[in-house]
């Protein structure tokens, strides 16, 4: 009978240790939900802003850019106009005194 108290108290022993190492994981459980990570964005935060910065002093000069090569668009398409029609006017003056030319020679 001895073997079979033995044995007994040997899984007494191995029931309790199981028993208080689920306690010990049911709190560590509890502890792990219940703490809370708290990152430190702090770096990441002045990067984003210096990048911000930079992206916008891009944008800006982007802009800049934009303004001023309409506006040489519009100086260049009024003076392309300009010289395509006095182009036009003056190859028409000189068709219309060329054939001036040629009736008063074929007159003579």
């Amino acid at each position: 009978m001895t073997k079979l108290e033995e044995l007994s108290a040997l899984l007494v022993n191995e029931i309790n240790d199981f028993k208080n190492g689920v306690e010990k994981l049911e709190k560590i459980t509890v502890q792990i939900k219940e703490a809370k990570i708290k990152l430190d964005v702090t770096e990441y935060k002045s990067i984003i802003e210096k990048y911000e910065q930079r992206m916008e002093s891009h944008l800006l000069t982007i802009q800049n850019f934009e303004n001023r090569f309409e506006k040489q668009l519009k100086q260049v398409k009024i003076y392309t106009t300009w010289a395509v029609l006095v182009f036009f006017g003056i190859i028409a003056v000189c068709i219309v005194f060329s054939f001036f030319l040629l009736k008063t020679t074929s007159l003579t």
